[in-house]
C-alpha cells in the first residue's frame, strides 16, 4: 500500500461514522484480501481490546463495591474529565474553522444544556452546515440541488431507521425500562451508525441513552466504564464491553460489542468504492464539518454534568486541576496520570482525608 492509498483511507474513515481506528484496519483488511480481509482484519483489531474489557468488567462487577476499588475509582474519575477537556480543546482548533462554525457550536451547546436528542442535534447541525455552505457558494461552482438533498436523505436514514428501533423497544413513560437483549443491540447498533466526532462524543450518546433514558446505569458507573476504556490497549468503543456485562452478563457484553461494531464493516464494505467521490464532495465536507461542531457542544455539555458526579471534593478538584495542568503544558501521557490518579485515590482513602 502507498502512502497515497493510506492518505485516502484515512480521509474516508473521517466521512464515516464509528471509531476510526478500527475502521482503517477494516478498510486495509478489504484492500489487501477483500470481504474476508476486512472481516479477520476488524475481528483482530477488535478482539483483544473486548476481551480485556470483559475481563475488567467481571472484576469490576465482582470486586467493584471493595473499598480499594473504590478508592481507586475514587482518584480516577477526576483524571478522565481533565483527560477529556484537554480533548476538547485539541479539537476546537480543527473543528472551529471560522466565526460562523464558532456561532454553531455556541447554539449547539445552548441546545445540549437545554436537553436536545443527541442525534437530532448532531444531524441539523450538519444539515444547517451543508445548507449554508450551498447557498454562499457561487452559482457555477455549485453542486446540483438534487445531490444536497440526497445527501439530507441519506443522513437522515442514518439517524431515523436505528432510532426508531430503539424507540419501539423502549416503553412509555419516564420509568426506567427493564433490560433487555433487543433495546441493547439496537441502542448500541444506533451509536455505531450515527456516532462522528471521534471515540469521546461516544460519552454523549452512552449518558443520553443508558442513563438519562433508560437509566441502566449510574453517572459514577458511566465514569467507571469510560476510565476502563481509557485503561485498555483498543478503540474506546469497546468500553460498551463493559457496559454490555454489567447490565447483561457476559451474552450482554457480547450482544453490546457486537452491535456497535457492526456498522464500521458494513459501511467500510459499501463506502470502499466510492471513496473518491467521496473525497471530493464539498458537501459532504461542509456537513461533516457542522456535525464535528455540534459534537464538540456535545462533550463539553456532557463533561460538565459529568463532573458534578467526579469532583466530589477538594481533593478530586485538585487532582482534575493539577492534570489539566500537566497535559496542557507538558502533554503528559494519558495513561501515565491514569495511574498517577488511581495512586492518589488510594492513599487519601486509606489517610481518611475524604
Amino acid at each position: 500500500m502507498t502512502e497515497a492509498e493510506f492518505l485516502d483511507l484515512l480521509g474516508a474513515t473521517n466521512l464515516l461514522p464509528g471509531p476510526n481506528s478500527t475502521q482503517m484496519a477494516i478498510h486495509i483488511g478489504l484492500r489487501r484480501a477483500g470481504l474476508k480481509g476486512s472481516i479477520v482484519a476488524g475481528a483482530c483489531f477488535i478482539a483483544p481490546a473486548a476481551a480485556i474489557v470483559f475481563l475488567c468488567a467481571w472484576a469490576y462487577k465482582r470486586y467493584g463495591s471493595l473499598p480499594q476499588a473504590e478508592a481507586l475509582f475514587y482518584g480516577v474519575k477526576p483524571v478522565i474529565i481533565a483527560i477529556v477537556v484537554y480533548a476538547i480543546r485539541g479539537l476546537l482548533g480543527i473543528a472551529l474553522k471560522n466565526r460562523w462554525h464558532a456561532a454553531l457550536g455556541i447554539a449547539a451547546l445552548v441546545a445540549a444544556l437545554l436537553g436536545a436528542d443527541v442525534l437530532l442535534l448532531l444531524f441539523a447541525s450538519g444539515a444547517l452546515a451543508a445548507a449554508v455552505d450551498w447557498t454562499t457558494t457561487p452559482h457555477n461552482k455549485r453542486q446540483p440541488v438534487s445531490s444536497l438533498f440526497r445527501m439530507f436523505a441519506i443522513a437522515a436514514a442514518m439517524v431515523v431507521l436505528p432510532d426508531a428501533l430503539t424507540r419501539l423497544t423502549r416503553p412509555a413513560g419516564n420509568t426506567p425500562t427493564p433490560y433487555g437483549t433487543l433495546p441493547l443491540f439496537s441502542f448500541f447498533l444506533k451509536v455505531g451508525m450515527t456516532l462522528y466526532g471521534g471515540g469521546y462524543v461516544l460519552i454523549a450518546f452512552l449518558r443520553d441513552g443508558l442513563v438519562d433514558q433508560w437509566r441502566w446505569l449510574t453517572e459514577p458507573q458511566l465514569l467507571d466504564a469510560i476510565a476502563v476504556g481509557q485503561l485498555t490497549p483498543g478503540p474506546l468503543f469497546t468500553t460498551a464491553t463493559f457496559i454490555g456485562y454489567l447490565v447483561g452478563g457476559s451474552a450482554g457484553a457480547f450482544i453490546a460489542t457486537f452491535a456497535i461494531f457492526l456498522p464500521s464493516f458494513v459501511l467500510v464494505a459499501l463506502s470502499g468504492p466510492l471513496i473518491p467521490r467521496l473525497r471530493r464532495s464539498r458537501l459532504a465536507g461542509a456537513f461533516l464539518d457542522g456535525v464535528n461542531v455540534s459534537a464538540l457542544a456535545l462533550m463539553a455539555a456532557v463533561t460538565a454534568a459529568l463532573g458534578r458526579a467526579a469532583l466530589v471534593d477538594a481533593y478530586t478538584a485538585a487532582l482534575a486541576g493539577v492534570s489539566v495542568a500537566l497535559l496542557f503544558r507538558y502533554r503528559m501521557n494519558s495513561m501515565w496520570l491514569i495511574a498517577a490518579g488511581a495512586f492518589c485515590g488510594i492513599v487519601i482513602k486509606a489517610s481518611n482525608l475524604a
